[in-house]
């Protein structure tokens, strides 16, 4: 674990007089939240991600990035770097349920919270300094309750601006916590790569190689004209602001998610258009429990096509009320991509389903429920997602799934309960196949197909 500690690197505890911005990064997180429910794959290499010859990685554990694996890398890539790396399938809707925890953990120290994604925020706490303590028990107190409540680690980088903050959760992962006194910005960012700077990627970062320019203190003691003429005005007072320690952004609590979605790679290329619609069903259930989980509704819907050639087309429908009900998001995909004009046997590799023109679900519920009973689609689903919050994700699905998905899934044993409307049948004793979304009510004991 690494202690909270200055950029100087002594024993003494660092001065923390003014770093009241906060990024909490997990580590690990996909892989860490399998671990914690399979604590068997403790201290082995892990790696969630499709198991198909496309996939990509999106979890790898510390004990399988010794071997260069990465977030993004392709599978096979993954797969001979590190073969002995035990590969688990994903679960989205319990790390969207964690995420949620872990942000509620957040908000209870400060509401200026600031999330990047499922697995990172920025806090700024200037405001619970007097209640709560200076900045680095404040973060010694999130990585505590993280750590109590959800069984997972995270780490935590205290400075005075964003980007500074950003680039120490970095340096301590994992498990750990950094803070980086406002006087000893300029001595932490010295040394790093340019490639620490946000905004130099591959292209920038060969041009500032042809100049000499290898460190972020190299760029910090260049003149911005000098790299004005190869990267720009915008660019170059950017990289030189940054390297200098200046980053004047603010923490901006409740920035609305743009889009919500999710798309699959097929493990070979697909011209069947039943799997392709069965595939923009399971998306397109994807998509409405993360608009439901985020407390919004959409007015759009899009869907993206990639052919074998990877040739992309996107599709996109504005619907009439905003919604989070994957029934009515599945109608409109399956519209969408039959009147993308592909041939009829085209093959397709992606297939994605996003939803756009988010609003609160709350202020769109009114319009939302116009002309509905009150046992429809919505109260269905929303039952589905206390029972997936409880039992995982596949606990229950749409019947067209249950031998569709990866292949198809043998038919399980195990105990449920639910509650709303649907329709089923039955056939022998506690067998029980599903049509659409089910419901029922009580506990049973049987064959049950997930």
């Amino acid at each position: 674990m690494a202690e909270a500690a200055g950029s100087g690197g002594s024993g003494a505890p660092p001065d923390d007089t003014g770093c009241h911005i906060l990024h909490v990064d997990m580590d690990a997180f996909f892989a860490s939240v399998e671990i914690r429910d399979r604590p068997e794959l403790a201290g082995k290499p892990v790696i969630v991600g499709a198991t198909g010859g496309r996939g990509v990685v999106l979890s790898a554990t510390y004990q399988a990035r010794v071997y260069g694996v990465r977030s993004a890398m392709p599978v096979g890539q993954a797969r001979r770097l590190c073969p002995h790396a035990i590969f688990v399938p994903p679960r989205h809707g319990l790390y969207s349920a964690v995420s949620k925890e872990v942000m509620a953990i957040f908000r209870a120290v400060t509401p200026e919270v600031e999330p990047l994604s499922l697995d990172e925020a920025f806090l700024d706490i200037s405001g619970g300094l007097r209640r709560l303590g200076r900045p680095a028990a404040i973060g010694e107190l999130i990585r505590r309750q993280v750590s109590e409540q959800q069984r997972i680690t995270c780490s935590v980088g205290i400075a005075s601006t964003k980007f500074v903050a950003k680039l120490a959760s970095v340096h301590c992962k994992p498990d750990g916590l950094l803070v980086i006194p406002a006087d000893g910005v300029l001595d932490f960012l010295r040394p790093l790569p340019v490639a620490a700077l946000w905004g130099v990627g591959e292209r920038t970062g060969r041009i500032l190689a042809r100049l000499g320019l290898g460190t972020v203190g190299d760029i910090a003691s260049t003149p911005p004209g000098a790299l004005e003429r190869e990267l720009g005005r915008a660019t170059a007072a950017h990289l030189v602001a940054l390297a200098r320690g200046h980053d004047d952004r603010k923490v901006m609590p409740g920035t609305q998610e743009k889009s919500i979605g999710a798309e699959e790679t097929f493990p070979v290329d697909v011209d069947d258009p039943a799997l392709i619609r069965r595939e923009l069903l399971r998306l397109s259930g994807r998509t409405a429990r993360g608009l439901r989980s985020s407390g919004c509704a959409a007015r759009t819907v899009v869907v993206k096509l990639r052919l074998a050639d990877f040739t992309t087309i996107t599709r996109s429908r504005t619907l009439a009320e905003p919604t989070d009900v994957a029934q009515t998001i599945y109608s409109t995909a399956c519209a969408l991509y039959a009147g993308a004009g592909l041939d009829a046997r085209a093959r397709l590799r992606l297939v994605g389903v996003r939803t756009a023109g988010l609003v609160p679900a709350a202020a769109a519920q009114t319009q939302l429920m116009l002309g509905e009973s009150p046992s429809g689609w919505r109260e269905a689903e929303r039952a589905v997602d206390r029972i997936t919050g409880r039992f995982g994700t596949d606990a229950i699905r749409p019947a067209a799934l249950v031998n569709g998905e990866g292949g198809g899934r043998p038919a399980r044993t195990g105990t449920g309960t639910g509650t709303g409307t649907g329709t089923e049948t039955g056939t022998g004793t506690g067998t029980v196949t599903t049509t659409g979304t089910v419901t029922t009510t009580g506990t049973g004991t049987g064959s049950e197909a997930r």
